[in-house]
């Protein structure tokens, strides 16, 4: 019996509006892209003389994406994060594209909307390691919905 396509998570494209001009423009690989998650709260309630906790949906949250990449001479993303520093509100949306083993095949697009660095981190230097230089940069968001 065939199963389903299994993806390997190596083969996406991440674009964040005003920061990557389309997919296809690389600004310093993105080595990974993680935390896309929501959370809705559970509320608990009974009713009456019920014996049973009964429960509903409550608020969603959505988790904060963090991005890494190896370190360049672009400073496309410490500029909005710039921004928010000296209290400029620079929200943006973004989408994170999963391609296929050919990489050119759209298998699946995830959207987050509202987003801004929350967090900016310098790249780690080591002398005693010949491994790259990653700089990472956490995202809030307000909304993540698959496309």
């Amino acid at each position: 019996m065939p199963t389903d396509d299994l993806y390997g998570s190596y083969n996406f494209l991440l674009e964040i509006a005003g920061v990557t001009p389309d997919a296809k423009t690389i600004l310093g690989g993105f080595k990974n892209v993680s935390g896309m998650a929501s959370e809705t709260e559970v509320i608990e309630f009974k009713q009456g003389n019920d014996l049973v906790v009964r429960k509903k949906p409550g608020r969603t949250t959505y988790g904060n994406i963090v991005l890494e990449r190896g370190f360049t001479a672009s400073d496309d993303l410490w500029k909005w994060r710039k921004n928010i520093e000296d209290g400029v509100i620079d929200r943006r949306s973004g989408t994170l594209t999963v391609l296929d083993q050919d990489g050119e095949t759209i298998v699946q697009q995830y959207n987050f909307y509202e987003a801004w660095p929350c967090k900016w981190q310098v790249p780690d230097h080591d002398s005693d390691t010949a491994g790259m230089a990653i700089e990472t940069i956490e995202l809030t968001c307000e909304k993540i919905e698959r496309a």
